[in-house]
């Protein structure tokens, strides 16, 4: 038997609220021309991705929760969910009914963040992993057609060809044409995603957008927030050094297929890999403080 998690902070009604409020309206301001874009049918290939292939509904991501181990005072737990408990000193979470329902999920996200924590960034795919994406096909068969490509298929294909492709990431390589997949060093699988994920991926330091919000409500929804706009920015760089020509967008490319571009990109996925250490970290200190608190 385990004890139950004890609240770690108690929160006044105003000052709970407060971080209601500034969630909601910090998610509003990238929720607001998303939806306005569906409602109309516009397609945006940077700014809509994270709402269209990842899972989380913007409605989800708008919901605040305060993480495990703090206590709401004055809260009203239809308001929350059936996962919170009324108690002497506020509504809180009920952390050992969300984790057991969770656990083998929880278990998996937990350990292949530690694992991916703990090794060094590899920073020489040079985003690659796009234009394998795209290798060997028309400009009417690529996935984002409305958009032209900013070389030839030709040459574009001849770009793969010179640099070779160093992915890691399953997510980014089950995209790939069949064509290009035997050009990679890897064959990644989602079994052996926790053997290669590495901290320099952009795709794995996007997923930690996934991984937060997976975990809620066990994190706080700032925390889901922080990894949403961090994975916001690397998908910026990510279409930037992919193979279209997002100019009109207000996205001039990076280069990669120019050893100048390629110093650029690899500068801009060093800063994004120190900034997702500090998420990650994040991640796992916020599972620490969810799990029970040992024999009672």
């Amino acid at each position: 038997m385990t004890a139950a998690l004890a609240p770690a902070a108690v929160l006044d009604a105003a000052d709970w609220q407060a971080r209601r409020r500034a969630h909601e309206e910090r998610v509003d301001a990238w929720l607001a021309p998303h939806l306005a874009r569906r409602r109309t049918g516009v397609k945006h290939p940077v700014e809509d991705f994270l709402f269209t292939y990842y899972s989380h509904r913007p409605a989800q991501l708008r919901r605040w929760h305060p993480g495990a181990g703090v206590a709401l005072r004055d809260a009203d737990p239809a308001g929350f969910g059936p996962d919170y408990t009324a108690g002497a000193v506020g509504l809180t979470l009920d952390t050992e009914r969300v984790r057991a329902r969770r656990a083998e999920s929880i278990d998996w996200i937990r350990t292949l963040l530690a694992a991916t924590a703990g090794r060094p960034a590899h920073l020489g795919c040079f985003g690659m992993h796009e234009w394998a994406m795209v290798y060997r096909q028309t400009q009417e068969q690529v996935r984002h057609n409305a958009w032209p490509l900013r070389l030839s298929p030709e040459a574009t294909a001849a770009v793969v060809e010179e640099r070779g492709v160093r992915c890691s990431h399953f997510d980014a390589f089950r995209f790939f044409t069949g064509p290009a997949r035997p050009l990679n060093v890897l064959q990644p699988t989602r079994e052996r995603q926790h053997a290669l994920e590495q901290p320099g991926c952009l795709h794995a330091n996007m997923d930690l957008y996934k991984w937060a919000y997976k975990l809620s409500p066990l994190v706080p929804s700032e925390l889901v927030a922080d990894a949403f706009a961090l994975a916001r920015e690397i998908r910026v760089l990510d279409m930037r050094a992919s193979p279209y020509d997002l100019a009109d967008l207000g996205h001039p490319p990076v280069r990669v297929e120019t050893p100048e571009g390629r110093a650029e990109y690899a500068a801009a996925q060093r800063g994004f890999a120190e900034r997702a250490a500090g998420l990650r970290s994040r991640l796992l200190a916020a599972l620490d403080r969810s799990a029970p608190a040992g024999p009672a």
